[in-house]
């Protein structure tokens, strides 16, 4: 059974939550967030606690999975409509830089073309200097696969570590050439 399945989830004062049928709408000051959850669990918001308590409908194996999973979804939705989601990356590399140009996302790498991404909708992205991306929304799952997708069109290389990485990533740098001999 999901030990955290169980527990309510805390809804802020400032988060409007409905629930209809197995729609699942969240509102926050950060955003608007929709959702609909599989059949084998059902979502139930208590209006007087202010808490969302997810149950399954029986305890065959997908109910089970589901449990957990819808929960998990439900609390992120929650705080990310009430303090949203932040990834920071960082560009390492002579001449590496990005830019902002209206609503897309220009990086220059080290490749004969610059690299120009559309920002996705409920997504604002900055870049408080030219090595820094800041990406932030309340969908917590939208924010990191924006992060990576920006990530994978340069990943740090191991050798001398230029590329797009998280803030804070560590990169193991390999010995060259030169340290066998």
């Amino acid at each position: 059974m999901s030990r955290l399945g169980k527990k309510p989830i805390p809804v802020p004062t400032n988060v409007k939550v409905a629930v209809n049928g197995r729609s699942v709408q969240i509102e926050g000051p950060k955003g608007k967030l929709q959702w609909e959850h599989r059949r084998e669990v059902a979502v139930k918001f208590d209006d007087a606690k202010k808490q969302i308590v997810v149950e399954r409908m029986n305890d065959e194996r997908l109910a089970r999975a589901f449990h957990g999973l819808t929960w998990a979804l439900v609390k992120n939705m929650v705080e990310g409509a009430a303090k949203g989601y932040e990834k920071k990356l960082e560009i390492v590399g002579v001449g590496y830089q990005a830019s902002i140009k209206g609503k897309s996302i220009s990086l220059r790498v080290g490749l004969a073309n610059e690299l120009v991404r559309e920002i996705p909708a409920g997504l604002t992205v900055t870049c408080p200097d030219a090595t820094h991306i800041v990406i932030q929304g309340p969908d917590k799952q939208q924010v990191g696969q924006f992060a990576a997708e920006l990530r994978s069109l340069r990943k740090p290389e191991p050798y001398k570590g230029k590329g797009v990485r998280y803030q804070g990533e560590y990169v193991k740098i390999k010995p060259g050439k030169a340290a066998t001999k």
